[in-house]
């Protein structure tokens, strides 16, 4: 799949893209109690979209990195398209 193909309520998405920037790490608190959270920002040719990275997934990749995310869902953040990946979904870093 291709960002621009996202669309909100899509899951099981599988796509590559570049991590083109990543933000701070913040606290959030979630149902789950409070939880660790930063954003990637990845693009392929077709656009960009923000990823949601929690806990450990967070130190797995770097600004730079080629990822390959399977099993992401859609949600909407403030009119914003995320992709987000539950436990079951896994991101891997791709070698060029």
């Amino acid at each position: 799949m291709k960002i621009n193909e996202i669309k909100l309520g899509i899951s099981n998405v599988s796509i590559e893209g570049k991590v083109i920037d990543i933000s701070e790490t913040r606290d959030v608190q979630t149902k789950y109690g409070r939880r660790s959270v930063a954003d990637a920002l990845i693009e392929d040719e077709t656009g960009q979209i923000t990823l949601s990275l929690w806990q450990d997934q967070i130190n797995r990749v770097s600004m730079g990195d080629k990822v390959k995310i399977s099993g992401a869902f859609i949600t909407q953040f403030r009119d914003e398209l995320r992709l987000s990946i539950p436990r079951s979904g896994k991101i891997e870093v791709i070698k060029e």
